[in-house]
């Protein structure tokens, strides 16, 4: 989401104690405790002349944005007290530690805040600017741009030339400048209709092949692409044999070299391939043998969902007129409409994130939209206090005169974090002011997640198709029982969480309890949305812009939710757009149901835009409202002016399918004295985390859509069962009470064979692990553990928190 402009805003807790304390023995020492920032000045460019300069730009592509200082110089620059600013001068500018150099030729990456490094805690937009001044206050760099970089922005050549589009994100190191073109597929055998290799471009425009060589492993063996033969940025273009000249041998090569001669790509093999072989994922990663051939298209691995095209209608329609909504649109969610309504298009819910309100908008039955409350209902916590960062929202058929919203915090106290779920009990969202009638804040959950990394999506799946699907309960290891949690209503809350890139499905009681049944993974950077869609038996999790709009489709497999289906964004769509609310139509009419999207950036003046999606027949699927159940329950509180019922308190619960689903395995942990040199890596995770921390492990992509146990020991602690995502990691949460020390981290197949083991130290809960700090004193060791508490979120948004109008 993005931070409104609520205040000119004091110095960051964090950032303060960075600056104004000193931590000897090795760790960070004191910096001026304020910032000297003066005005802006466009005059200033890049590079300065002690030959420091802006040389790479990361707002969009990374798990946190930063900036790339270089010296061009023969002499380091201490860098100590200098500040960094975007270009909002109602940012606290962050302050270099002191001890901040950067050697001659060298480096220094200016980093945002993370769960274990200081730095700063706004992000970098689409269109920003990067300000950095000495410590007398005066600007020495800026850099400015007007778009996210397809990969980063960077200077080449490296250190001297102009800012551009790189091909590679090389953060602390030399920029990468060469070619965009790669070999990515290769078939060596019973090709169609010979041998063959295809290219990629990694780049962000088109490339003209024309005079680039290709070659096997003999060097006279040489095939000059003709002129016009072009490929563009994220394409692919194939070299067939019968134009090289030349096959390819059970144990040969495929190198690429531009005109110039300079070697751009090669792969080699030994074997032929039982298909053929492909980078994985396309363009980027590692060799391996494809599941099956896919000449001139994305590859495909067993085990791995690739990302295809969108099967619907290629457009996003805007639907709003200019300026109907301020910005910040987020949730949304589809329900047919109320019983009064004679549209048969239903009706729309939708929540705006800066301000805290709530819309209910409904169909001019002729494709237009617009909001029935056109200054939407004002949302407050039950004592009537707070403006909650309304992130997603949902409705449900077993409280039918409630809407559900859930928030990151309340942006009144915008530093703190506060991923809560809403009840306002509304029939229309006629009301000027709501108060939740419950809160159910699920901090307790997620110990050091960001205040703008919390609850983005939310949606209800009734307790009668998860047991009939047999859905499985992480918490209790077996199928999952509804009446093991008294009070929770009759159905599950799914909800994405920002900071984690997943989704945790919840049991929310009547008394503000709540268990977490389930977590999902997601191959996304960020989770967006989440949409239960019973049409298709699927869930829909969403990725914004920072995916280039891709969606997913899961479907429960063997008890848990795993990734069905990656679909890229409509192909007319505009990939900035930042979607971060999807909902979709239950009605199915000529043969194509409507998709929405509501876009946080309010681009262009429009917020509101429609798609479609392919179905079967035509009419309403009654599975897909959630609000026509005739048995609803009382409300349980009085904040709203509508009496309504509240998942705590719902009716009794329904009867599981008579053919219940078989408990999944127990996991085993594998005995300690197995864990040894020969099965050590083939996973990897941070070298150190705090007890409570939310970290990510990498499995591999082999594994991608498989269950594992992870571990940690030294005594066994099952973190959790969970599904590799098609990135090939898992998310698993640190135990909050894990004796800190040595530890391993340790990750089995449901068999429980060990797919490998890592080590990790774990520190007390607010600490970082560090060394050379052996003598730190008591007041030294304050400070740190303050520092430590200020820099304590999981993750920061990779986009730019932009300040609402």
């Amino acid at each position: 989401m993005r931070t409104p402009a609520l205040r000119p805003r004091s110095v960051r807790i964090g950032a303060a104690i960075v600056s104004a304390l000193a931590l000897g023995a090795g760790v960070v020492t004191a910096s001026p405790a304020l910032a000297a920032v003066r005005d802006d000045d466009p005059s200033v460019g890049a590079a300065a002349p002690n030959g420091l300069v802006v040389n790479e730009v990361e707002s969009n592509g990374d798990d946190t944005d930063w900036v790339e200082l270089a010296n061009t110089s023969s002499a380091s620059i201490d860098l100590t007290g200098y500040a960094f600013l975007d270009d909002d001068s109602t940012h606290d500018a962050y302050v270099l530690p002191a001890g901040s150099t950067i050697a001659p030729g060298g480096y220094f990456v200016i980093d945002q805040l993370s769960a274990t490094a200081p730095g700063f805690d706004f992000g970098l937009g689409g269109a920003d600017t990067a300000r950095v001044y000495d410590p007398a206050g005066d600007l020495v760099l800026r850099y400015s741009w007007t778009s996210h970089a397809v990969v980063t922005y960077g200077r080449c050549a490296d250190g001297t030339g102009a800012l551009v589009d790189t091909t590679a994100s090389t953060k602390g190191a030399a920029n990468d400048c060469s070619s965009p073109v790669r070999i990515n597929e290769v078939e060596s055998q019973d090709g169609t209709p010979g041998d063959w290799v295809e290219l990629t471009n990694v780049g962000s425009t088109t490339v003209d092949l024309g005079g680039y060589v290709l070659k096997d492993s003999e060097d006279d063996h040489a095939y000059t692409i003709p002129a016009g033969t072009t490929i563009v940025a994220g394409g692919f273009t194939v070299l067939d044999e019968a134009d090289f000249g030349f096959g390819l041998g059970k144990a040969d090569s495929a190198r690429v070299f531009d005109p110039r001669g300079a070697l751009v790509d090669s792969y080699s093999w030994t074997a032929h391939a039982a298909a053929t072989y492909g980078r994985n994922p396309d363009g980027t990663g590692d060799f391996a043998e494809t599941a099956e051939s896919t000449k001139g298209t994305a590859n495909r691995f067993a085990g791995v969902v690739t990302a295809e095209p969108w099967p619907g209608g290629p457009d996003e329609t805007v639907l709003d007129d200019e300026d109907t909504f301020t910005g910040d649109l987020s949730g949304i969610d589809w329900t047919t409409s109320s019983t009064s309504s004679t549209s048969e298009d239903g009706q729309l819910w939708a929540v705006q994130n800066g301000d805290g309100l709530l819309y209910h908008l409904t169909s001019d039955g002729q494709g237009g939209w617009a909001p029935s409350n056109a200054a939407g209902t004002d949302l407050r916590y039950a004592d009537g206090t707070g403006t909650p960062d309304a992130e997603g929202v949902t409705v449900t058929s077993d409280d039918p005169g409630a809407v559900y919203v859930s928030t990151e915090r309340d942006n009144d106290v915008s530093k703190t974090s506060r991923p809560s779920v809403l009840r306002y009990a509304t029939t229309d969202g006629s009301e000027s002011t709501l108060r939740a009638t419950d809160e159910w804040d699920l901090a307790a959950d997620f110990p050091g997640l960001g205040a703008n990394a919390g609850l983005e999506g939310v949606t209800w799946i009734p307790d009668s198709w998860l047991t009939e699907q047999g859905f499985a309960d992480e918490h209790t290891g077996a199928a999952y029982a509804p009446s093991t949690y008294a009070g929770h209503g009759e159905g599950l809350f799914f909800v994405g969480v920002e900071g984690t890139a997943s989704v945790s499905a919840y049991a929310l009681m009547a008394d503000g309890s709540f268990q977490r049944v389930a977590t999902i993974g997601s191959p996304f950077a960020v989770v967006a949305d989440v949409q239960f869609d019973p049409t298709l038996d699927a869930l829909w999790v969403v990725c914004d812009d920072a995916c280039a709009g891709r969606t997913a489709l899961y479907e429960l497999t063997d008890g848990a939710f795993t990734a069905a289906k990656v679909f890229e964004a409509p192909s007319n769509a505009d990939r900035t757009l930042a979607n971060e609310g999807f909902a979709i139509s239950g009605v199915c009419a000529d043969g194509e149901r409507a998709t929405f999207y509501a876009d946080d950036n309010d681009t262009d003046g429009f917020s509101l835009r429609t798609g479609t999606y392919p179905c079967e027949g035509s009419g309403t699927d009654p599975g897909t409202d959630p609000g026509t159940d005739p048995t609803p329950t009382p409300a349980p509180g009085d904040g709203g002016s509508t009496p309504a019922p509240t998942p705590g308190t719902g009716g009794p619960t329904p009867t599981p399918s008579p053919t219940a689903p078989a408990a999944p395995i127990a996991p085993v942990a594998p005995s300690e004295t197995g864990l040894t040199d020969t099965n050590r890596g083939g996973v990897s995770a941070p070298s150190s985390a705090r007890a409570g921390e939310t970290i990510t492990v990498t499995v591999g992509t082999r594994y991608a859509g498989d269950r594992v146990n992870v571990w940690l020991y030294s005594t066994p602690t099952l973190l959790g069962t969970v599904t590799v995502g098609a990135d090939g990691t898992v998310r698993v949460t640190i135990p909050a009470d894990a004796p800190a020390g040595e530890h391993r981290i340790v990750v089995t197949a449901e068999d429980g064979t060990v797919l490998g083991w890592t080590p990790i130290t774990i520190t007390a809960d607010g600490q970082l692990a560090f060394t050379g700090a052996e003598g730190l004193g008591a007041g030294a060791l304050i400070a740190f553990l303050l520092l430590a508490a200020g820099a304590g979120v999981l993750i920061v948004r990779r986009r730019k928190a932009a300040a609402a109008e």
